[in-house]
């Protein structure tokens, strides 16, 4: 019987990440788990290790490079190898381009670009050293169209997507090495209410609003396919075509539908969120989430 796969997930403390590592660890793979949230993680850990999986937690902000050296390395050391990495870590700003502080909006594309090629990175001289290993991005349907008052972010994901597709070109070299890129569109998280917000209300998941674990299954199946793109989320395609094809109808539209579906009905004050805090601490100061 082979042995269960190493797998190493970024943003695992919430969200996409905490399914996928759960996804993983029914499957009885050994997991290395990082995020800025330690408490967090050590719960994880236990959820893992009761569900059939080994884990181990590993503190790192994927914007600082020797942190995702760091991590990658621990996989290296804990388990002997490493066969998938999941990044799914990204945070959020709400807010006009004159209105979001430019430190909060540097710090959004920092995390979603700079972050993403550190984890790429590291992982691919693993992979390739070892001819094989699977990269798995966490995109979105944000880097394949806009909205306003979420600049930073698309900003990021339109990067994070044009490194991917160049990732995967590069990858031709070696053919035993998959890079994946998945897509999603409105997913039950809580990164939408630890988003800095500068728009007076907090954000809110697009409906159809998609569970973490739909995008969890969507990862597992790219890695066994070994699929290049998914995309999570039943009206990604016609956001897509209204979006290239009707552009003038999509700009006309798009900015009060946000206002509908994408914020929160209750006022917010203007704040950081969990752009340079970890999520338990935000959760922590705020004593409710």
């Amino acid at each position: 019987m082979p042995e269960s796969p190493v797998v190493l997930i970024t943003g695992a403390s919430g969200g996409i990440g905490t399914a996928v590592a759960l996804a993983y660890a029914d499957r009885g793979a050994r997991l290395v788990l990082t995020a800025r949230s330690g408490g967090m993680l050590d719960d994880l850990v236990t959820s893992c290790e009761q569900r059939g999986g080994r884990a181990v937690a590993q503190v790192a902000d994927v914007s600082d490079a020797e942190a995702v050296r760091a991590a990658v390395r621990r996989a290296v050391e804990e388990f002997g190898t490493l066969d998938v990495v999941v990044h799914t870590a990204a945070v959020v700003a709400y807010g006009r381009l004159t209105q979001v502080p430019e430190h909060v909006w540097d710090r959004v594309v920092d995390v979603g670009v700079r972050g993403t090629a550190n984890v790429a990175r590291e992982s691919l001289r693993v992979f390739e050293d070892a001819r094989k290993g699977h990269l798995v991005i966490i995109g979105s349907v944000l880097g394949q169209i806009t909205a306003p008052r979420m600049g930073a972010y698309a900003t990021s994901k339109w990067a994070v997507h044009g490194l991917a597709r160049t990732l995967q070109q590069e990858a031709r070299k070696t053919p035993g090495v998959h890079v994946a890129l998945v897509s999603p569109g409105g997913i039950d998280t809580r990164i939408y209410r630890m988003a800095a917000t500068y728009v007076g209300r907090a954000g809110s998941p697009p409906p159809p609003v998609l569970s973490p674990e739909a995008v969890a299954r969507t990862v597992l199946r790219v890695v066994d396919k070994r699929r290049r793109t998914a995309a999570v989320g039943p009206l990604n395609p016609l956001m897509r075509l209204g979006f290239s094809a009707l552009p003038r109808v999509y700009d006309i539209l798009v900015g009060p539908l946000f206002n509908l579906l994408a914020l929160a009905r209750k006022p917010s004050p203007e704040n950081e969120g969990n752009v340079f805090r970890s999520s338990e601490d935000v959760a922590a100061s705020r004593g409710s989430e």
